[in-house]
């Protein structure tokens, strides 16, 4: 069992989602990092890879065709056309109406960034009406109208277009899941500042706000808010799993 994850877990499946998926994340002992955010997605959700519908709704998504069908990690979501780089998500959550596509955070960010941003082929006519406020959100960051310091939303807008695509491929409602963890501190003991914390919470709500409406729905919670749901929604050894994993990280 590798030192970055709990027992009993799937260790074999989860490192063979690792391997396949861009990043590294194997190389260079990244996941056995203190501060890694892929082994806090590996722990979290690596136990519902063969029993996805142990997983209770998620915050937020209380009414997206429970229970789970599948639960993946490291799965990657095509845009609408060949070559180039596709999206992939954290965790795919597919039930029998939804495709929920989780993004999780834990120290990235806190950590200085240089906001992305999108080529041209972001630009191209294919997203369909429904999609305006995602695209009128990468507009506004190309043109320097709105920024974000904290929140990735370069990434996020682009999680949600490939959604989009593969949620019409497979005939499901495409969801877009940010999931942070919110530290108080870094791995060392240092104190992370509560005003840029709760920066990052105001742009959680700007984000949010921005995309009422869109095909591709937005959501947003932090991992305190999903264990409390394993815990008082998942049967007991959902509620197990996730008091070990809440011990291990926080």
């Amino acid at each position: 069992m590798p030192d970055f994850l709990l027992p009993d877990l799937p260790a074999e499946d989860i490192l063979a989602a690792y391997a396949k998926a861009p990043g590294s994340e194997l190389e260079a002992g990244k996941l056995s990092s203190p501060e890694s955010s892929a082994a806090l997605v590996a722990n979290t959700f690596g136990f519902f890879l063969h029993r996805p519908r142990d997983l209770p709704p998620l915050p937020t998504l209380e009414d997206a065709g429970w229970p789970a069908e599948h639960v993946g990690i490291e799965e990657c979501v095509r845009f609408p056309w060949s070559g180039g780089h596709h999206p992939w998500l954290d965790v795919l959550v597919e039930t029998a109406t939804h495709l929920i596509g989780i993004e999780s955070k834990r120290y990235e960010p806190f950590r200085s960034h240089q906001e992305g941003g999108f080529s041209d082929a972001y630009r191209r006519p294919v997203w369909g009406r429904d999609m305006r406020p995602y695209e009128k959100m990468r507009d506004q960051i190309l043109n320097k109208a709105i920024s974000f310091q904290h929140l990735d939303a370069v990434q996020l807008v682009k999680h949600a277009f490939g959604l989009r695509t593969e949620g019409k491929r497979r005939g499901k409602a495409p969801v877009l899941f940010y999931l942070y963890a919110d530290p108080e501190t870094w791995p060392d003991g240092r104190m992370i500042e509560r005003k840029v914390r709760e920066q990052h919470n105001v742009e959680i709500n700007i984000f949010l706000s921005a995309l009422q409406g869109a095909e591709v729905k937005a959501s947003a919670c932090s991992y305190g808010k999903l264990f409390e749901a394993l815990q008082l929604l998942g049967n007991n050894e959902t509620a197990d799993h996730a008091k070990r994993v809440k011990q291990r990280y926080f």
